[in-house]
């Protein structure tokens, strides 16, 4: 059977979790008040340290000693100051929280979608030295161990198997290198509307490659709900936290909770169960914010 728990509250407390209860951690922390996905969300780059400060505390809580938490993220540049995210997000993790830093794998996004922008046009309009601005088609997966040991022999044979990882996909994808060339959710698509999405196969490869099949996956920052999605197809459980309950109605759709019911669990079929909760500190965020974000695109499209 697999559960799903989706909390709709603030991930700095997951009283909801008990400790040393969770297998692995995948998510992906909003990009701090990036203009066109989270304007003007904190009021400060320190707000939004803090608030990775006060997840990653939680997340040494709840996370199994020896097991991964794994964030998808990069590096933010707001009116032309570039925020160091990836390298204050180690920081925090490893010198104040007491992770081990494990590994660094670049997500490598398609060329294809990126033609010359603003930034990276700011050169042809002015062909001279200190016009460069370059664009970006990589995202950094940042992988945390919280100190202790895995115990592999503690895993049952037949858990072992279900969970073996195909030799064929992991060699043909290139799953080996250290950098990973998968199509990104493109602008035109349906969840992109609502949030900033990673891509199903990224997670997928995170998932299978730090989980056995019937443990627990954590997103802390759940958006659109892709780990949950993705958690569930490969018969993993997971818990899902996210502040925004604008986001709850995609969540539901995308997990196939068509049918409504009068408590808080929901069968997805004759073994799936999931259970959603809506803490007094949930928010409504997204209308607010896709209204900013499309004042910006008709600015931006009055100076183009």
């Amino acid at each position: 059977m697999v559960e799903i728990k989706i909390v709709f509250g603030s991930s700095e407390n997951m009283e909801e979790i008990p400790d040393n209860s969770v297998h692995l951690v995948v998510t992906s922390p909003p990009y701090y008040n990036a203009p066109f996905d989270f304007p003007g969300l904190f009021s400060s780059y320190e707000e939004y340290l803090n608030l990775l400060r006060k997840v990653g505390k939680e997340l040494m809580r709840v996370l199994q000693p020896g097991r991964y938490a794994c964030f998808v993220t990069q590096d933010v540049r707001i009116e032309g100051k570039l925020y160091p995210i990836v390298s204050d997000l180690i920081h925090i993790m490893v010198h104040e929280l007491g992770f081990e830093y494990q590994d660094k794998i670049i997500w490598r996004k398609p060329e294809g979608y990126i033609r010359i922008s603003r930034r990276s046009g700011v050169l042809i309009q002015h062909p001279y030295p200190m016009y460069y601005y370059p664009d970006n088609i990589y995202e950094e997966v940042v992988i945390f161990k919280k100190p202790g040991k895995f115990d592999r022999s503690a895993v049952p044979p037949e858990i072992r198997e279900k969970s073996k990882i195909s030799i064929s996909k992991f060699q043909a994808e290139k799953w080996y290198l250290s950098v990973w060339d998968i199509k990104n959710v493109l602008p035109h698509e349906k969840w992109s509307k609502y949030t900033a999405p990673f891509p199903e196969e990224l997670a997928e490869r995170l998932i299978r490659l730090y989980s056995y099949v019937g443990e627990t996956v954590l997103d802390p920052f759940l958006g659109s709900g892709t780990t949950c999605v993705v958690s569930r197809k490969l018969h993993r459980n997971c818990i899902g936290y996210e502040i925004d309950l604008e986001l709850r109605e995609i969540i539901e759709e995308r997990l196939g909770l068509t049918t409504k019911s009068l408590t808080n669990f929901i069968k997805t079929g004759e073994e799936d169960r999931v259970e959603i909760l809506v803490r007094p500190d949930a928010k409504t965020l997204r209308r607010k914010l896709r209204e900013e974000i499309n004042r910006k695109l008709e600015n931006k499209g009055r100076k183009s």
